[in-house]
């Protein structure tokens, strides 16, 4: 099969970008590189926009707004199926890439990043088959309309994931679009624009920008025809996304960090609920924003669940993101592999007691962005490693006597994203649910729910994405008084 690169390059898309419904020459002249996490090497080289792309970009959007956002829904999901049914043509070709660009072993880009992605878009198109665009309140008609341009900012950790999963629920509210994936993995986003284009989307509805945070993204935020801005990433970038969009008053969501806490009830399987917790916690190599790292445990079953964990830890097979034996490949980039490194030698200092892992490549690896799965426990919760997020396959065990404390312990943190509850006790488990202050919470690890709106509380951000909810970000309110 031809290599994502082979087949960017061969059609002319690596070294441009689509605006209007056209791959166009970008009009900056500032350049990125694609780094292969598991050799470290460069293996393509891209353009960076400037603010003369950001206007490009915003002015073809704002053009295409004006039909776009007054098509019929039928019409819009027709072109969503159409969409759907090429990324699944696509599967390999951007698992493949994925691989590339950001280290994903092989099966979990196939199994997991895409098709996940993928489930984005029908979930949008089925949302938009039977939502109410118009509802009858007495004489008063309350109707969503579509918010206008809008600005899509998403992150290197799951990139064609987050892609969909903003783009999709605009398109279907009638919204129009700028995307700025993140310069550390670009290349998914030109597969992705390559299928908006032969899905036949009309020209100015989808725009891609390829850029860094202060070229593009700050000129996205900024710029006075966005009506939108929505972003995933870190907290400080979701702050300073914000305060460059307040003066123009736009809408902003933001999905901010976490530090996702994991609380095992006394009477939890142990063997089924901490396995499955350091699988939660270091799935995507704990590139995740809701990743549970901090699992908070009964005192009184700490070595058992010790055990347990250091077992769980050792299927971990960390190496060549293409080997099919591989279960978790390489961190993304060198700046996330460096942060992770400073995070394990800070829990050693801090005096948290390592049971697995640890500094240094994993498996003696001489060369890529190779960590080693790291438990620390004893962990207290005021330590760093129990209060900032590392970003990488690094958990916390912190035990605790009573459950109102564990309950504080898992409240005892700026983010509020996600959570999990484990117990056999469903009175109990669902108590404590309702307790933790986080958009999300996971009992007894369910099946993933692609309808179930995410979105934190706190320093996690604000709004909500996926399912219904993910598509009114993305609607303006408007009451027509004497319309009935």
């Amino acid at each position: 099969m031809i290599s994502p690169l082979e087949h960017l390059s061969r059609n002319g898309r690596l070294d441009k970008f689509f605006i209007d419904g056209q791959w166009v020459e970008p009009k900056g002249t500032a350049e990125g590189v694609v780094v292969n996490p598991a050799t470290e090497e460069v293996v393509a080289r891209f353009p960076l926009g400037n603010s003369a792309d950001v206007d490009a970009a915003v002015s073809a959007a704002r053009r295409g707004f004006a039909t776009w956002s007054r098509t019929r829904p039928e019409y819009r999901a027709g072109l969503l199926d159409r969409l759907q049914a090429l990324l699944e043509a696509r599967n390999e070709l951007l698992a493949q890439c994925l691989s590339l660009e950001m280290g994903a072993a092989i099966g979990y880009a196939r199994t997991a990043q895409v098709p996940l992605a993928i489930a984005h878009v029908q979930v949008a198109r089925d949302v938009l088959k039977t939502f109410p665009f118009v509802e009858q309140r007495g004489h008063t008609a309350v109707t969503h309309e579509p918010i206008g341009v809008c600005a899509l900012i998403t992150p290197w950790n799951w990139p064609l994931y987050q892609i969909t999963a903003k783009v999709a629920p605009a398109l279907a509210a009638g919204c129009t679009v700028v995307l700025k994936p993140s310069e550390l993995s670009p290349l998914d986003a030109l597969l992705f624009a390559e299928a908006i284009e032969e899905a036949g989307f009309p020209a100015g509805v989808f725009n891609l920008v390829n850029g860094d945070g202060p070229g593009v993204g700050m000129g996205l935020a900024s710029h006075p025809a966005v009506d939108m801005i929505s972003i995933t990433g870190s907290t400080r970038a979701g702050i300073a996304v914000a305060q460059a969009a307040a003066p123009t008053v736009k809408r902003v969501g933001q999905e901010l960090g976490g530090k996702s806490p994991n609380v095992i009830l006394p009477d939890a399987d142990l063997d089924r609920a901490v396995s499955l917790g350091v699988a939660a916690a270091f799935r995507n190599l704990g590139q995740s924003c809701s990743a549970p790292t901090r699992m908070i445990v009964p005192r009184e079953r700490l070595s058992e669940i010790e055990a347990v964990a250091k077992r769980a830890a050792a299927q971990i097979i960390v190496g060549d993101p293409l080997s099919e034996a591989t279960t978790h490949g390489a961190i993304a980039n060198r700046s996330q592999f460096d942060r992770i490194q400073t995070m394990i030698g800070v829990g050693i200092s801090e005096g948290a007691r390592l049971l697995t892992g640890g500094s240094g490549r994993a498996d003696d690896l001489s060369v890529g962005f190779y960590v080693k799965p790291t438990i620390f426990s004893d962990v207290r919760t005021g330590m760093r490693i129990a209060q900032e997020e590392v970003f990488g396959p690094v958990l916390c065990i912190i035990p605790y006597d009573t459950v109102e404390e564990a309950v504080t312990i898992a409240n005892d943190t700026v983010y509020g994203l996600g959570a999990h509850v484990q117990g056999k006790d469903m009175d109990a488990v669902k108590d404590v649910a309702s307790r933790i202050r986080a958009g999300q919470v996971h009992l007894n690890y369910p099946a993933w729910d692609p309808n179930a709106p995410f979105g934190g509380f706190k320093q996690s951000g604000n709004g909500r994405e996926y399912g219904i909810e993910g598509m009114l970000e993305y609607l303006e309110v408007k009451s027509i008084l004497g319309y009935f």
